[in-house]
């Protein structure tokens, strides 16, 4: 069963991909900032990282690299919905995110992500 880390200061959006991802087989772990997400990984590593990028503490695009400097076999989806989303999600794509969801977004575009990126590992 795939680990996945979820990171997202957004407690309701944490809820709700816990639950899609769970109905999918997997197996989720949940953090509500790049701080708290690193220090999971660090006694846990994931198979994937879905991270936001606007958080207190460590915003997603932080966390992005540190986990390649840290954790280079990690493999990152960022997500944001913020009005200048693409242009970040383009930069977290730069950084290493194998794959970028603007929210909202709906649960199978999301199971679509997972899905490619834990083939791709």
């Amino acid at each position: 069963m795939p680990r996945i880390l979820v990171i997202d200061d957004d407690p309701e959006m944490r809820a709700v991909l816990e639950q899609t991802l769970q109905s999918a087989g997997h197996h989720v772990m949940l953090a509500a900032d790049g701080r708290q997400g690193l220090a999971q990984i660090a006694s846990a590593p994931p198979d994937l990282v879905i991270t936001d990028l606007y958080m207190p503490n460590k915003d997603g695009l932080e966390t992005i690299l540190e986990l390649r400097q840290r954790f280079p076999k990690v493999v990152i989806i960022a997500m944001s919905g913020r009005t200048v989303a693409a242009t970040m999600l383009s930069i977290a794509s730069q950084l290493g995110a194998v794959a970028v969801l603007q929210k909202p977004f709906v649960s199978g575009e999301l199971l679509r992500a997972v899905d490619r990126a834990l083939q791709d590992r």
